[in-house]
């Protein structure tokens, strides 16, 4: 491993810059009849936002958990409110979330 010195994680972290974590579960509508169709239209907005430059990362989870997916957003935690609060499957109680102010490095990237 390399060795990371205090001067660096200081430099490091002035370089930060703020994100919200999006963490989106189950909404009381999951499993009605319909809802497969509105979660390929929220998938449709998943890409358009990504188009958008807002959405930077989008991680659909694929356990028995309520949590569906988590979404990294070049946005305020209010934007992101009301780009969530316009999502079909949160319209529909398909989905619902909870968002988290956060700070991160600009050019990560997964691998």
């Amino acid at each position: 491993m390399v060795t990371i010195t205090d001067a660096f994680m200081q430099e490091m972290l002035q370089k930060t810059k703020p994100y919200t974590v999006m963490i989106l579960k189950n909404g009381p509508r999951s499993s009605d009849p319909g809802s497969l169709a509105i979660v390929w239209e929220h998938g449709r907005r998943n890409f358009e936002m990504r188009a958008a430059g807002k959405l930077l990362i989008v991680c659909p989870v694929m356990d028995e958990s309520d949590v569906c997916g988590i979404g990294i957003f070049d946005a305020t935690v209010e934007e992101t409110k009301a780009l969530m609060d316009d999502d079909p499957g949160v319209k529909a109680g398909v989905f619902v979330y909870d968002l988290h102010a956060s700070r991160s490095f600009p050019g990560d990237a997964l691998r």
